[in-house]
């Protein structure tokens, strides 16, 4: 990312699902008078709202926001994509003046956009081999090989992420490397960039993790599924994997009932968090400052005014 004339800043808000990174985000954008950069997967997505705790349009305060709802349930996104559709948007704020300022539960794609990195180039013909073994022998036996031929990569992901598996199985074939070696470096794409994490303490992250996931099935989360599946969410290669639309999946199938489906969504959600939080601690440019303190913004704010 070149830096613009009037070099403004790049802010990421990042840290762990449910910490209260969205609030914090528009807080933001209010008074460095810039607009919201969504960094999350799974809210590229149109109508995948509620599982996904994306901010409703009445709630975002008049601020644009940028990156949501632009893909169908059946359309695949990588992080390739998502780079380039996030460093186009950055370009075109900073250009007129706006401050970004990023928000997302997605780490990789956090650091993919802000970090130097390039991504490894594809086989067709390679990926579809592993892609057929994935669906042959599964994910958790991809895993137990990957493990076994690169277990930092292993380490780094879930043992039921078939696609990412699928793909660090393939860039080791193809460039001999570990996979974690084609990972972005802690260096800026552009210097004037910032990055505040939201620090906040495991039992309160997964008191609201709780409330937040019993909030999501109270206000129709089923129905949502339901739909989504009307509209080819089953078909799609990234979308199903997202975390409670596949516990839900499965409960509209008979295979869990409403109760287990919110159990294990609740589950899932606390084990992502803590991924998130690990990934995120190993960077040390993050600004941390607590979920609680009362001069949050503040504080945050000083942070940018130092880049």
């Amino acid at each position: 990312m070149a830096a613009p004339p009037a070099t403004v800043p790049v802010v990421a808000v990042v840290g762990a699902t449910a910490s209260g990174k969205t609030g914090l985000s528009l807080d933001l954008a209010e008074r460095l008078h810039g607009e919201v950069v969504n960094t999350d997967a799974m809210q590229v997505y149109r109508g995948m709202d509620l599982g996904t705790a994306k901010l409703p349009p009445s709630q975002r305060r008049g601020i644009p926001h940028h990156l949501l709802d632009t893909l169908t349930v059946r359309e695949p996104a990588t992080v390739a994509e998502f780079q380039r559709w996030a460093r186009d948007v950055i370009e075109r704020l900073r250009a007129k003046g706006a401050t970004p300022v990023l928000v997302g539960g997605s780490a990789l794609y956090t650091r993919a956009i802000l970090d130097r990195f390039d991504f490894p180039g594809t086989d067709e013909t390679v990926r579809a081999r592993w892609e057929r073994e994935l669906e042959q022998r599964g994910a958790p036996a991809l895993h137990r090989l990957l493990a076994e031929r690169d277990p930092e990569a292993a380490a780094q992901i879930l043992p039921d992420n078939g696609r990412r598996i699928v793909r660090a199985l393939e860039v080791g074939e193809l460039t001999g490397k570990p996979f974690g070696a084609t990972l972005p470096v802690l260096e800026y794409a552009d210097p004037h960039t910032v990055q505040i994490g939201v620090d906040i303490d495991r039992e309160t992250l997964d008191k609201r993790i709780a409330a937040r996931v019993d909030a999501m099935f109270t206000s129709g989360f089923v129905e949502e599924v339901r739909h989504l599946l009307d509209h080819g969410l089953a078909e799609g290669r990234t979308a199903p994997r997202a975390i409670g639309y596949r516990e839900v999946v499965a409960h509209l199938r008979g295979e869990l009932t409403e109760d287990e489906a919110r159990e294990r969504t609740a589950q899932a959600t606390r084990r992502f968090a803590r991924r998130q939080d690990s990934w995120f601690r190993k960077d040390p440019r993050i600004v941390w400052i607590r979920y609680d303190d009362p001069d949050l913004v503040e504080k945050a704010l000083a942070a940018v005014r130092e880049v």
